[in-house]
């Protein structure tokens, strides 16, 4: 059985929690606590040296590392990545763009409002966020206003990825209300079989 090591309010950790449920593949749920500094620890570093969550054990002495990079192994063979390698390709390009134009905004934001709690120290820094945050935000929009999800008319690990940090986006100070189409493809996200909220904790 898989081991995820994760810390709840973590959308790069939500991202597998929600995937490992809609594939109803069990797990265990292993939280670790970043802001006790758990994952500086010697017995958290052998299994990532790079110290972050999440990471999945897949067997003993067996980790991978990097949300999207186990998205992209828990997918394979499911309907969650296309078996084509233009749609393969687009499905890349999104999850590279979460991680570059999108996650470094809009999560890093939320992570110093809603985590750290400290609006007042990373003031000025929020400030600098907002710009990239909403141009990450007005792309994705352009691109829903005419699909359903974001690829092939089909719910895949793109969307999962996207999904993670921008419907808790309005926690790190961005507005979603001049977004419809993000809105509505959150809704359709949110109706899904197997669905699990962020907060939903696995025993």
């Amino acid at each position: 059985m898989y081991r995820l090591y994760d810390f709840l309010s973590s959308g790069n950790g939500y991202k597998i929690r929600l995937l490992l449920s809609q594939l109803k593949i069990p797990f265990d749920w292993i939280e670790v606590d970043i802001l006790r500094e758990e994952t500086r620890k010697s017995e958290f570093l052998t299994k990532n040296p790079n110290g972050r969550i999440p990471v999945l054990e897949i067997s003993a002495n067996q980790y991978l590392v990097e949300s999207n990079a186990i998205l992209y192994y828990l997918s394979q063979n499911t309907s969650y990545f296309p078996h084509d390698s233009w749609y393969d390709a687009q499905v890349m390009q999104w999850l590279f763009f979460e991680q570059y134009s999108h996650e470094p905004y809009i999560a890093t934001s939320r992570y110093w409002l809603i985590i750290l709690n400290q609006p007042e120290e990373y003031q000025r820094e929020l400030e600098k966020k907002k710009q990239g945050g909403y141009h990450a935000l007005k792309i994705m929009e352009a691109h829903l206003q005419t699909r359903t999800f974001f690829v092939n008319e089909q719910y895949t690990i793109a969307d999962i990825a996207l999904y993670a940090y921008t419907h808790v986006a309005e926690e790190g100070g961005f507005n979603l209300r001049s977004f419809p189409s993000i809105l509505s493809w959150l809704n359709r996200i949110e109706q899904k079989p197997d669905y699990v909220p962020i907060t939903h904790r696995f025993s």
